[in-house]
């Protein structure tokens, strides 16, 4: 699928991908561990026709799968049969397609969706799924919606929790829907293996299991999104590609591991090794934002995940972070997230539940996400290819798009 250089000394952990690109990965760990990504694996469905199921924005039911969660992505997997899956737009259905067994689709921005049995059928979602009658019940739980007809499909559904604000670059990267094919074939390489773990997980329900299957559930988003990277045009913009930039990469990776050295562009610039105005201009072209500027979101986003994980002292926050003094760090945090950093620390539930009353945060709608939608001054990243399609669907290396 993807072959490591042999030799990288000066770029440490990159991969090169199959269009010859060079993708800075220790970026993506670096965001994916900054935003506490956490996983669960909710149901197995053994559906019979008809059936239909719907989903509700995961801003309703995150209380429910990953309490404390200030942003929940769901997925499917298609094990056995075939369904049709849609993402809901106010009262129409778009997006919708029939998806087969090996077949993966995620929603990274928690839009409601509909899986069905046959196109044009809706419900209500049905938050009680969510407490089974044995309050012992092991995840994942059980389901078997549907009419007892001979079509049926066997899906596995699980859900990923991050944090979303105030700087979550990889999550505006993605489209509102992605699709994977031929993840159960021998092609399907690292999915194959692990989407065959979660069956097996799920069957012999060990001492642990829940765990082993959260962390299964983190390692498939994971590969769907390193999937997704590589299969991006060579020209296309926006947070993903970038990694592959030798320019803006380099930019990314220095920010990412150093976020508090004190850079300015003329040190950014020399590190990389352009002039101030080709780094300026590449990396905003790249990113829609400039290099201070996606310094200063990110290094907010490392101090509310501090805040978030309980760290009571503000001066080690912001010395952590880059700022002389609490007060210059104060200001940034206020600029950015439109309050003050809390005196104390304050626990990750508690934290969500305010952030959820600030002005300027909703629930994303399809497109590009407007001005108003951001906290922090020029948060917005070039979303890309994801800005103009909804959906992306894409198959393993080595096997023809819409194979089955």
């Amino acid at each position: 699928m993807t072959d490591r250089p042999a030799a990288a000394t000066d770029r440490p952990d990159v991969r090169k991908t199959e269009r010859g690109a060079v993708m800075n990965t220790e970026v993506l760990s670096d965001v994916l561990s900054t935003v506490r990504l956490t996983g669960a694996v909710f149901f197995e469905v053994d559906a019979t026709s008809p059936w239909v199921a719907e989903a509700p924005p995961s801003d309703e039911l995150a209380h429910l799968v990953l309490p404390g969660a200030q942003h929940v992505i769901e997925y499917h997997a298609i094990i056995e049969g075939s369904c049709w899956i849609g993402r809901v737009e106010g009262d129409r259905v778009v997006d919708l397609e029939l998806v087969g067994p090996g077949s993966i689709v995620m929603f990274p921005h928690g839009d409601r969706h509909v899986m069905s049995s046959a196109p044009d059928m809706r419900t209500e979602p049905a938050f009680g799924i969510f407490h089974p009658e044995d309050p012992a019940a092991q995840r994942p739980y059980p389901l078997t919606p549907g009419g007892g007809g001979s079509a049926g499909a066997r899906l596995i559904c699980g859900f990923l929790g991050c944090d979303r604000a105030p700087f979550n670059p990889l999550l505006e990267a993605l489209p509102r829907t992605l699709r994977i094919d031929g993840c159960l074939s021998g092609e399907g390489g690292w999915l194959h293996g692990l989407i065959q773990a979660i069956l097996t997980e799920s069957k012999v329900r060990r001492p642990g299991s829940e765990s082993v299957l959260a962390r299964l559930s983190e390692l498939v988003f994971i590969e769907v999104v390193r999937l997704y990277a590589e299969s991006l045009p060579t020209n296309a913009t926006g947070w993903l590609p970038a990694l592959s930039d030798p320019h803006v990469g380099r930019a990314l990776r220095l920010i990412h591991g150093a976020p508090a050295h004190p850079w300015s562009l003329n040190t950014l610039a020399r590190e990389v090794g352009v002039s101030r105005t080709v780094l300026a201009e590449r990396f905003t072209a790249s990113l829609g934002t400039p290099p201070m500027t996606y310094l200063q979101n990110w290094r907010m986003q490392i101090a509310e995940g501090l805040l978030l994980g309980g760290a009571t002292k503000i001066a080690h926050i912001a010395e952590t972070v880059g700022y002389v003094s609490e007060a210059a760090f104060s200001r940034a945090f206020k600029r950015c997230t439109g309050v003050s950093p809390p005196v104390g620390g304050l626990r990750r539930a508690g934290r969500s539940r305010r952030r959820s009353r600030r002005p300027g945060l909703r629930r994303h709608e399809p497109g590009p996400p407007s001005a108003s939608d951001r906290r922090c001054p020029g948060a917005a990243v070039a979303l890309g290819d994801s800005d103009h399609v909804a959906t992306r669907r894409f198959s393993p290396p080595g096997r023809r798009p819409g194979a089955e």
